[in-house]
């Protein structure tokens, strides 16, 4: 196996609060291989931007506390002095924030701000910096790039920005694209060209981690999945073992809310019962344990990850690995029931709203 070209080892995150402290992120590993896609999914809180803000070293408040090991090309980023760890960001690691019109600062035109991320890295003139911008600008499909390179970000769309962004980050021939939620708030044929976009720099060897809370966008694109839930690592594995065979209950729900082309139509989509856990409130256990309908007395103790079948796809959870399969049945079957009795009870009130009204 070649040398991972991101490798993160017990990566912690924690903010101090008028509470407390609060983990954010909580033991989290992982690592990107040259060239490959990770896909990085969870709920809102599940960790997922946090972690990546901290590889980067961009929680610079100093009521945060981050720990682990970050090692990137041999070299453990959270030991480098300043100076050199300006020198990684955007020139070797880049990354695209989720909000595109906060990332672009508003009084300066699309083109100069590219232009500005080329020549913190390159010794190059300004003259050949906005030229190198107008290609990047038409290399990700903004049309008449030649004359938009002059426009302020309030003159492109929601896609346009987007894009814009993808270029800045791509303007230094980057190992590697962190790309957090490209396609939220994106109509779909917008969103299809992003991922034909990234589809295209990962043939050009970029490798990549795809935050996200789709499902369906991470099945498209990815090579690995990583399930994230309360700051720790829920399930990781090959997206086709992920997504045809999830062994953590967390999984299972998240892809069981996902609604199906085919197949036969659901009275009420699957939910996952009860509310995302609060990084201020994490249980000694299994995180995911409050929500689980097959919880047990084991779940009070905190799993790791361990392999199942295949070696490569691992899951934290202390469930009987044998028939993880059935067990999902199981829990659906359980789900179900509790969506029946909450649809009647919905139907029951409308009634009685109706009753009301006439």
């Amino acid at each position: 196996m070649p040398e991972p070209l991101l490798d993160v080892r017990d990566l912690r995150v924690r903010f101090r609060t008028r509470q407390g402290l609060v983990t954010a992120v909580d033991g989290l590993s992982f690592s990107v291989a040259p060239g490959e896609v990770l896909g990085v999914v969870g709920e809102s809180g599940s960790g997922k931007s946090v972690s990546m803000l901290a590889v980067l070293r961009l929680l610079t408040n100093p009521n945060v506390t981050v720990s682990g090991e970050v090692r990137f090309r041999g070299r453990d980023l959270l030991t480098l002095p300043d100076k050199e760890m300006r020198a990684v960001r955007g020139r070797e690691i880049a990354m695209v924030f989720q909000d595109p019109m906060t990332a672009l600062t508003p009084v300066y035109t699309v083109g100069w701000q590219i232009a500005e991320q080329i020549r913190a890295h390159e010794r190059i003139s300004r003259k050949e910096a906005e030229t190198r911008a107008v290609r990047l600008l038409s290399d990700v499909g903004i049309p008449d790039a030649a004359s938009r390179v002059h426009a302020y970000p309030h003159e492109f769309s929601g896609g346009m920005r987007q894009r814009a962004v993808i270029a800045m980050a791509l303007s230094c021939d980057p190992a590697l694209l962190i790309a957090d939620e490209p396609t939220t708030a994106l109509d779909v044929t917008v969103q299809a060209q992003i991922l034909d976009l990234m589809r295209e720099l990962n043939t050009q060897g970029s490798a990549m981690v795809l935050i996200t809370h789709d499902m369906g966008v991470v099945s498209q694109i990815a090579d690995r999945v990583l399930v994230l839930y309360g700051g720790r690592a829920a399930e990781e594995g090959p997206r086709r073992a992920v997504f045809h065979g999830p062994r953590h209950p967390y999984t299972w729900g998240l892809l069981d809310s996902v609604p199906r082309v085919g197949g036969p139509r659901l009275r009420r989509l699957p939910t996952i019962a009860g509310v995302p856990v609060s990084p201020g409130a994490l249980p000694e256990g299994c995180a995911f344990a409050p929500r689980c309908r097959l919880r047990h007395d084991r779940c009070a103790e905190r799993p790791v990850l361990t392999p199942g079948d295949v070696a490569s796809h691992l899951d934290a959870c202390w469930l009987p690995p044998d028939d993880r399969a059935g067990l999902r049945l199981t829990a659906r079957a359980a789900g179900g029931e509790q969506s029946g009795e909450h649809g009647e009870k919905q139907s029951e009130k409308q009634g009685r709203d109706t009753e009301v009204a006439s």
